[in-house]
């Protein structure tokens, strides 16, 4: 199910872009804008956040608990910053040329933006979920059980999966932004 959700997903964002495409085209009335530099770091920032998730789950696995429980707080520290990041970028469009032109290409960036924001959100919950039930489990004994229980090992390696997903998602619309303007 979450593998046709992204799919979905996925197929959202390439039809935002392909309309996007299409608007831009010379002579549509489109006009280019600068991308916030703050967008840099906010992608510099998510990348990491894949890092240290990464390195979350490698700890989980080696019975590492306080590693993951360290790493994972991390991991949702850079989420939490990234979406600030993302909001702080919003500000510096808005205050970019006020053309109807720029409005709309702003508009579509700030969809594209917003909606992956969308998604980082529902990453993070599920991420502050296993984060919760990490801190709950404070022995090593009820963190070694929690750790062998096939069905917490299925979620911690899917809310892992979506988070790579997001994470990626965002480089191809940042790249994507970066090309078309």
């Amino acid at each position: 199910m979450l593998q046709m959700a992204i799919f979905g997903s996925g197929l959202m964002f390439l039809g935002l872009m392909a309309s996007y495409l299409k608007l831009e085209r010379p002579n549509a009335g489109f006009d280019k804008i600068e991308i916030p530099q703050i967008f840099w770091a906010s992608t510099l920032l998510i990348m990491i956040s894949s890092l240290t998730l990464h390195l979350a789950n490698m700890n989980f696995k080696q019975d590492k608990y306080l590693n993951y429980r360290i790493l994972m707080g991390i991991t949702l520290s850079l989420g939490l910053i990234f979406i600030g990041m993302q909001l702080w970028g919003w500000q510096e469009l808005f205050t970019q040329n006020n053309s109807p032109e720029a409005r709309t290409a702003r508009g579509f960036i700030y969809m594209l933006s917003g909606l992956h924001i969308v998604h980082i959100v529902v990453g993070l919950f599920f991420l502050i979920k296993i984060f919760v039930e990490a801190i709950k489990r404070i022995s090593y004994l009820e963190s070694f059980i929690y750790s062998v229980n096939p069905p917490n090992q299925l979620k911690i390696n899917l809310i892992i999966f979506y988070w790579h997903f997001v994470d990626i998602l965002w480089i191809l619309l940042f790249a994507f932004l970066l090309w078309r303007n």
